[in-house]
């Protein structure tokens, strides 16, 4: 049955391929049936790291006592099989900081498994519904990962030997290490892009709240499609909600839209982490905001490309650096009183700013009687 699996799986391709390529060998190995049943413990229920549409990962220990994270894919259509090994054969090539490495695979059990670097922190998701309050979860923190995150899609998308677009970007999919450096995973829906092509037509694949809705509706993929879905989670970063809440109001269901229409109607003080405005200078807050916003464009060809999302993000983040050395004082000392997560916070009657009037260069808020009225009231 081992052997059946491994041809029905494409285990001569993929030896083939291994084989053709020099120095590949060192970066994808084919692993035995055995030896992940026994690194797993027998896939037993104690070691899965988690469930998703695309299979279960489970914690693993190799004989050489490296940890591992072992992926159960779903099963796999025949049509499918070439695909699987060259996207494979390109995943494994792939070394970038911020991107989980694909090891190796195993083709002797009926559906494939992936033998993946083991990531130990959790889930940007995780923590971001879980850790607002741990003291290294600031504003910072939470802009550098973005950033990061940002650069591994932008590699992913114009980097890498043949374009990957990962077709599956939210919280859940981007993991942190042990010093809480973001890593992309989860490529199992992902598609590599022919060099000649700027888009694919293809059975729309995602999650829903981060799913971009011009793929939705047309089955066109493009690398703006992740642009879209990295907005999400931009905006979850900053707000601290989920992409979906049934529960909430009508307005508040969808985090995509409320994010851009609290920009609009300049109340976006009112859905951000409290955290986030003390933490964090008002400019800079109103930039993140507005590169998010344009993200999150309906029309694909108006979103900015991976690359520019971070080259921006990074600047902002020097940006956020260079101001802390100079002012030495957060927002909360700019603004002159202590932002509680009760209080309002009150939108600027400025139309062409959605976060007041506060100057970089200055390093001032100014503010009228209604807006401080607004401050000092609980609501």
């Amino acid at each position: 049955m081992r052997d059946k699996f491994f041809q029905q799986n494409g285990g001569m391709l993929l030896t083939q391929q291994l084989s053709s390529k020099e120095g590949t060998m060192e970066l994808a190995k084919i692993f035995s049936a055995k030896e992940l049943e026994k690194a797993t413990n027998n896939y037993a229920e104690d070691r899965i790291l988690g469930r998703g549409g695309y299979g279960i990962v489970y914690k693993g220990i190799l004989s050489d006592q490296r940890i591992v994270a072992v992926k159960k894919s779903r099963i796999m259509d025949q049509s499918q099989v070439e695909l699987f090994i060259n996207e494979m054969m390109i995943l494994t090539q792939i070394i970038h900081r911020n991107v989980v490495k694909l090891l190796g695979c195993c083709l002797e059990t009926e559906v494939p498994l992936l033998v993946y670097e083991y990531i130990s922190n959790d889930t940007l998701f995780h923590h971001i519904h879980n850790s607002g309050g741990m003291s290294w979860f600031s504003w910072e923190n939470r802009l550098r990962i973005a950033a990061e995150a940002a650069g591994a899609l932008a590699y992913l998308h114009s980097a890498a030997a043949i374009p990957i677009i990962h077709r599956d970007v939210k919280s859940p999919n981007i993991l942190l290490d042990e010093s809480y450096t973001a890593k992309i995973a989860d490529f199992g829906a992902s598609r590599l892009i022919p060099l000649d092509h700027t888009q694919v037509t293809t059975l729309v694949q995602g999650t829903l709240g981060y799913l971009d809705p011009e793929y939705f509706h047309t089955s066109q993929l493009t690398e703006k499609s992740d642009v879209y879905s990295f907005g999400v989670v931009v905006a979850e970063l900053m707000t601290g909600r989920k992409p979906l809440s049934p529960e909430n109001t009508e307005a508040e269901r969808n985090l995509s839209t409320y994010f851009v229409m609290s920009i609009k109607e300049n109340r976006l003080f009112q859905i951000l982490d409290p955290r986030i405005l003390r933490e964090g200078s008002l400019e800079q807050i109103r930039e993140v905001a507005e590169l998010v916003k344009r993200c999150l464009k309906l029309n694909g060809e108006e979103r900015p490309t991976m690359k520019e999302v971070s080259m921006e993000l990074e600047r902002l983040r020097k940006y956020n650096m260079n101001s802390s050395k100079k002012q030495g004082q957060n927002s909360e000392e700019i603004l002159g009183f202590e932002i509680e997560e009760h209080d309002l916070y009150p939108m600027p009657r400025n139309p062409e700013s959605s976060l007041g009037g506060f100057s970089a260069q200055s390093g001032q808020y100014s503010m009228d009687s209604q807006m401080l009225h607004a401050i000092n009231s609980p609501r």
